[in-house]
Formats: structure tokens, sequence, C-alpha cells
């Protein structure tokens, strides 16, 4: 079996095995990011949940996950095309499919515009053409606001990049009610000040990978102090801005009390990994990993809650 998009003797030399249906079908999948895609939809579902003050219609549920798994997997795969020279490089995306050569960068762009094309289809046709439109945006500020222009030249890079991971809450509301208010705005902004602890966690235990192809991220160019300390303060407004919800979508006790408690457990590790970077860049000490694992169990629940507390005021 051939390498995708390569000849057998090319791709062999890039990496001295053959690849198998199995093999071919399981690179174009990693493609998509399949781990990102399930917390996107996570921020997604929940939404249509409270904006249906309940169950939603469940076909248009399946139309909305399908546009979204969609839209985030050509995003990915953009995004795998274009940085498939740093990927690899690095230890913890050396092993994707572009670096391995099981698919060639032609194929992957082509198989990330079938995914978008479709996704807007669906989203249009099924959903309404608002959702399609918010889809649309979010894919194109990740690939050309976040891969290709802010990525590789500023420490910023995610605070600002990571608006697009915060539109599935803003389309998970359009699919339901059609409009945009001020709820769904409350949840993205959730999601905005989320991603900054949640990705630096990640970069301070991969720091000399992104060091190693000059991807200036902040654990990079700052001690692990001050990253902690900017962790710290994000973690802080993105409880704070958790529980603006309550007043303004007039939610019932449930959801509060349920965002105090997350919110008290992510900011007790939030500041316990603060306190174990003073004097050392040790990241056995530091352990930023358990602050990554932390986050996304943050998110999840946090966004479960939104979903159950309209059926728990019915």
């Amino acid at each position: 079996m051939t390498y995708v998009g390569q000849s057998a003797s090319a791709a062999q030399q890039g990496t001295g095995e053959r690849a198998t249906v199995k093999d071919v079908a399981a690179a174009y999948v990693g493609l998509t990011k399949p781990r990102v895609i399930e917390l996107l939809l996570l921020t997604t579902v929940p939404v249509m949940f409270y904006a249906a003050r309940g169950v939603p219609d469940l076909g248009l549920v399946v139309a909305t996950v399908l546009g979204g798994t969609f839209s985030a997997g050509s995003a990915s795969v953009f995004n795998c095309v274009y940085d498939r020279d740093i990927d690899e490089q690095m230890r913890r995306t050396r092993r994707r499919a572009l670096p391995r050569h099981i698919v060639s960068a032609r194929a992957a762009l082509v198989f990330g515009f079938v995914l978008a094309i479709a996704s807007t289809v669906i989203l249009y046709v099924w959903v309404n053409p608002l959702s399609a439109l918010l889809s649309v945006l979010a894919n194109a500020f990740y690939v050309f606001g976040y891969t290709m222009l802010l990525k590789r030249r500023t420490t910023q890079n995610i605070v600002w990049g990571g608006i697009a991971g915060c539109f599935p809450a803003l389309i998970g509301w359009t699919a339901v009610t059609g409009s945009l208010s001020w709820t769904p705005v409350v949840l993205f902004l959730v999601v905005f000040f989320w991603t900054p602890p949640h990705t630096w966690a990640l970069a301070l235990r991969y720091r000399e990978d992104y060091a190693n192809v000059d991807v200036p991220m902040l654990p990079v160019v700052k001690p692990a102090h001050e990253v902690g300390k900017q962790i710290v303060v994000y973690s802080w407004v993105m409880v704070a801005t958790s529980l603006l919800l309550w007043p303004v979508a007039d939610t019932s006790l449930f959801y509060p009390v349920a965002a105090s408690v997350l919110g008290a457990v992510f900011l007790v590790e939030a500041h316990r990994m603060w306190r174990r970077t003073r004097g050392t860049e040790d990241l056995s000490v530091i352990q930023p990993m358990r602050l990554f694992h932390t986050s996304n169990l943050y998110l999840s629940l946090l966004f479960v809650a939104v979903a159950i507390d309209p059926l728990l005021a019915r």
C-alpha cells in the first residue's frame, strides 16, 4: 500500500514503513484533531439545551454537531498543512500524518476544503445561515488569524487566536434561536478567558519544543513564575465571567452553585501551580499537566451545568 499523494519509494524514504488502509484512514482522522473537536462540541450542545430551555430538536442537534465537526476538522487540517514544518521537529506533533508522510500536503488540503464546504452546506441548509456564517468566520480566524498571522509572531498568540475556539457557544445558541443575545456572549467570554490557562499549562510542558521551532509561546519567553502569575489572573477573570451568566441569563440557583464549586477547584489548582514555580523551572516540580487536565474537566462540567440548569428549572 503506497502513501497517499506519494510514490511507494518516497514513502519508504520518509518513514521506512508502508502505510496500510487503516493507517491512512487513521491519518485523515488524526488531521482533524478529534480531541479538539470533542471539546468544541462540548461547548456547543449544552448551549443548545439552554437556548431551547430544555431538550432541543434531535435533528437540529445532529445537523449542528455534524456541521460543527466538519468545520472544526477542516480548520485543524489547514493548521496541520501550514505547520507541517514545525510539527516534524516537535515531540508532541512529530507523529502526525504529514510529518510521517502518510498523507501528502496536497491531499490534506483537498480534504480540508471538502470538510469546509460540507460543513457550510450542512449548517446553511439544515440549521440556518447565521450559524453557517459564524462557522466560516471561526474557521477563517483560526487559519488566517491564529495559524498564519499570530502563532509564530507574538506571545499573545493563543490569547487572541483562541477567539476561534469561542465560536461554538455562539453557534449552538444561533442554531436554536436564529439570533444572538448576551447569554452566548457570556459563554463565549468564559471560553476566551479559559484558553490561556489551558494552553499555557500545556505549553509549559512542551516549552522546549516551541523554543526549538521559534514559536514564541509565553512559557518560552517568560520564566515559569511569570507564566503562573498570568494563568492565575486569567483564571480569576474566567471564574468571575462564568458567574455573570446567573444574572444575565436568569438561571436557577443550580448553575451559580455549580460554577462556584468548579471555579474554586480550578483556582486552587492554578494557585498551587503558581506556588510550585517559585524559584524553579523544573517541570517535574511545577507539574503543569495537572492544571491542563483540570482545565479540561472544568470546562466540560461547567457546560454540563449549563445544559442541566434549564432541565431542573422545568
